[in-house]
């Protein structure tokens, strides 16, 4: 029997790719990583002023702060930023955010941040929540990949 509607069949979980940075604000941050180390920071912070949803600028000023209470701050910062981000592509709370695809690097790198930096104030269930996460978001995640 034929019928007018088809029903397709997904396997496994969804997988949610975030819409990637605009060329101009990726062009901004490659810029600003490409200063002298002295003054990266700065330059970056510039970015994530200009465009405070940019999940890239705050990762990277995460892996760029100085102290490991910094690292937590702007760690967090991009992990809740990324949740929205998440949130508004359609995620509802499970299904996969793989590192394979680009677009989804700044908030894994901001979650690996937070993982890192919870460890470093002794914030040890937030540290394994965030390992787990990370594994749960993408079973094939390798922080070596960074």
């Amino acid at each position: 029997m034929t019928t007018e509607h088809s029903v397709q069949f997904t396997s496994g979980s969804p997988e949610t790719v975030l819409d990637p940075i605009s060329p101009e604000l990726a062009d901004a941050l490659n810029a600003a990583i490409a200063l002298p180390e002295a003054e990266q920071h700065a330059a970056v912070s510039a970015v994530a002023a200009r465009d405070p949803r940019c999940l890239q600028a705050w990762a990277t000023l995460a892996e760029l702060a100085d102290t490991p209470i910094d690292r937590y701050a702007f760690a967090r910062v991009g992990y809740h930023r990324g949740l929205d981000s998440l949130r508004a592509a359609g995620w509802r709370g499970s299904g996969y955010v793989r590192w394979r695809h680009e677009s989804n690097r700044g908030f894994l790198r901001s979650l690996h941040a937070l993982e890192l930096a919870a460890a470093a104030i002794g914030e040890t269930d937030e540290e394994q929540r965030c390992a787990l996460f990370l594994r749960q978001l993408d079973p094939e995640w390798n922080s070596r990949d960074l």
